[in-house]
């Protein structure tokens, strides 16, 4: 599967998405495209999956029928998406096209 990894969604997290290809935005040199412009050039690209950290796409875009699907992280903090890793590596494992998921990633309590 092609994952793309929007602005602010962790780096590190590729490292876990074994058997996928994961490319950013950033090395596509797509990081000024707006959110309509770079889900069509992904779509285009033959992306499957949108990672990002842009909690407002669902509001900013129509997404029915589209073809790529979604995952939204709550947050851009490599420590809170660690702790999510494997929910994550199952989503995109099994995600359908033109699907929309959030993950919320809260802080952690102290103990």
């Amino acid at each position: 599967m092609k994952i793309l990894f929007d602005q602010g969604t962790p780096a590190p997290l590729r490292h876990f998405l074994i058997g996928h290809t994961v490319d950013t935005v950033f090395e596509l040199d797509w990081s000024t495209l707006q959110n309509g412009a770079l889900l069509d050039r992904a779509e285009e690209g033959g992306y499957h999956l949108l990672v990002t950290t842009d909690q407002n796409i669902r509001h900013q875009q129509n997404l029915n029928d589209r073809a790529i699907a979604i995952l939204v992280l709550g947050a851009a903090s490599w420590p809170r998406t660690r702790a999510r890793v494997d929910e994550i590596r199952a989503i995109a494992g099994q995600v359908e096209p033109g699907q929309y998921i959030e993950i919320p990633l809260r802080k952690q309590q102290a103990t």
